[in-house]
């Protein structure tokens, strides 16, 4: 008999049959997705906050986990490793616990106490890392070489997971496309996530139009960004050169790069950065409205403003913004 399940209609599950899940497997859900859409203010109904800080380990790459996680389970892998600035640590954490797989997860000494306090708890192991972001890629290879890699960087079926952020957008709008969406942005799981979902709609014609999706990277560290201005045809590594209160979106070189400019150039997309003040008043703006995330959801407030300075987002425009992690995790 099946373990009983929270019913679809309440998770991204009530997009099963547009996932590459088979109907006779075993999900490994904890409620996971259909996340409130809501006006940032009431006197700005055009720009919608989607508060995907709510899924059920405080951040949106519980969409990915659940996906990943339902997948391994089904092919019976009983360990894994993974590598996290913190969210997804915690995500593939949680949704292991549940699946009753054992993992370990590495990450950067320097995350927030907060995510790494919450990995320990679901029972993961945590090996904590020297150095940045990606000298915690680099550390997890090693392990990698004799044990299944769940990483939400590399598995296509963790942007199977946030693919679902687009279905939801599409049908509380209902069944319609906004005109853009902001997404914070280190190494794409969103924006790929995004630019599948809608492709997938806009080729099922449920929606006529794609959304320009717009990305949000820290100043210190936005190799994006760069090859968006610079017009060039790849994505070249950036140092990180400073700290950034955004420690979710540091990818020196994003391992989809080549899918982020395909993404970038088939939906008009565009990029900006903000730095450490930027982020911090958005943060305050977000609080003041009764939001309270973790710095790198924050980023997308001043990003809105910035795209509205440059005339991407214009008057009447419906926009969406992607909220990715709640407040509890991460305080400054």
């Amino acid at each position: 008999m099946p373990n009983a399940q929270v019913p679809a209609a309440m998770s991204l599950w009530r997009y099963r049959e547009a996932l590459p899940i088979d109907a006779e497997t075993d999900i490994v859900t904890l409620g996971e997705g259909m996340t409130p859409l809501v006006p940032i203010d009431v006197n700005t109904p055009e720009h919608l906050i989607k508060l995907d800080y709510l899924c059920p380990t405080g951040s949106y790459k519980d969409r990915g986990a659940s996906l990943l996680l339902t997948h391994l389970k089904a092919l019976g892998v009983e360990e894994i490793v993974e590598d996290s600035s913190g969210n997804a640590g915690a995500a593939i954490a949680a949704y292991s616990a549940r699946a009753g797989i054992h993992c370990t997860i590495y990450c950067p000494e320097s995350t927030s106490q907060g995510k790494l306090k919450q990995i320990a708890a679901y029972g993961a192991e945590l090996k904590l890392v020297p150095g940045n972001r990606m000298a915690t890629t680099e550390a997890v290879k090693l392990a990698a070489e004799t044990t299944c890699y769940a990483s939400h960087n590399w598995h296509p079926f963790f942007l199977e997971g946030t693919k679902t952020l687009a279905y939801e957008i599409v049908e509380q709008l209902g069944w319609r496309a906004p005109t853009h969406v902001i997404c914070p942005v280190g190494f794409g799981s969103i924006y790929l996530g995004l630019f599948i979902g809608f492709r997938e709609l806009q080729t099922q014609g449920i929606i006529v139009n794609m959304p320009r999706l717009l990305g949000v990277q820290p100043d210190v560290c936005c190799p994006i960004y760069n090859a968006y201005v610079n017009k060039t045809e790849s994505i070249t590594k950036m140092t990180q050169t400073g700290k950034t209160l955004a420690e979710g979106t540091t990818a020196e070189l994003p391992i989809r790069g080549q899918m982020i400019l395909d993404a970038l150039g088939a939906t008009n997309g565009a990029f900006t950065t903000v730095d450490n003040t930027d982020i911090k008043t958005g943060r305050e703006i977000l609080s003041a409205k009764g939001i309270y995330v973790e710095p790198t959801s924050a980023v997308v407030v001043k990003g809105y403003q910035k795209f509205q300075e440059t005339g991407i987002i214009n008057t009447g425009d419906l926009v969406v913004s992607i909220l990715t992690g709640i407040g509890l995790k991460a305080s400054f």
